[in-house]
């Protein structure tokens, strides 16, 4: 439980901070001089949700009882399932089965380029453990 509220925090103050730089760079790159406010404060609450949501669920990961294959089905579900409704409610993504289409496509790709990193990234800190291991 202590995790899930450390996680919880972190992303929110994450989302937090990711929603003033990204309007801050929209307004000085994009030569706004003003910002619509409710625009603002839905899109600040979106980033606030998937900074929370993209540090909470990698929990799946920490159930032992889990295989990884579960872990990661329960894990790309989720994330994919919860920002597509969070993307149709802000407007992130409009609706469409072609949006549908290539939200799914990208969801896939993003994700399996970054289960594959930090497969790897893991499989190759393992190894160098059990290595140090096997020295002592």
């Amino acid at each position: 439980m202590n995790a899930f509220i450390f996680r919880s925090i972190i992303g929110i103050f994450f989302g937090a901070f990711i929603a003033v730089m990204t309007t801050s760079a929209l307004i000085y790159f994009g030569e706004q001089s003003t910002i619509d406010g409710l625009l603002f404060i839905k899109d600040a609450f979106g980033y606030i949700f998937c900074g929370w949501l993209f540090t909470v669920t990698p929990l799946y990961f920490k159930i032992r009882s889990f295989r990884l294959p579960m872990q990661t089905a329960l894990h790309f579900l989720t994330v994919t399932i919860v920002y597509f409704i969070l993307g149709l409610w802000i407007d992130w993504i409009q609706i469409g089965v072609r949006n549908f289409l290539i939200y799914l496509v990208i969801s896939i790709f993003g994700y399996a380029i970054g289960w594959i990193g930090f497969y790897l990234y893991f499989n190759n800190e393992s190894k160098k453990l059990n290595k140090d291991l096997r020295r002592h």
